[in-house]
């Protein structure tokens, strides 16, 4: 399960996310874009969880909601975050 959450972390790392916060536990990290979206100014984040083998995009659109994305799979996030959707 550890190296599922580490290919997620590689994935995120290539896209210009950095390490934010890891939990007590080690069971949730947290990572954010280093440089904030063109259009909302803000840093979107992504929440690695252990438990459920998951990486969870969050990201806040131009009228300041917030939308997010969950991927059970590494590639699936790579190739969504290649589509520059959450830029």
């Amino acid at each position: 399960m550890m190296d599922k959450l580490q290919t997620f972390q590689t994935v995120a790392h290539e896209r210009g996310f950095v390490n934010l916060n890891e939990c007590e536990d080690g069971t949730v990290l947290w990572l954010r874009r280093e440089t904030p979206g063109a259009v909302t100014h803000t840093h979107q984040r992504i929440c690695m969880d252990s438990l459920t083998s998951s990486a969870t995009v969050y990201w806040t659109n131009n009228l300041g909601e917030v939308n997010s994305k969950t991927f059970r799979a590494a590639s699936m996030l790579r190739d969504w975050l290649a589509m520059d959707q959450v830029q």
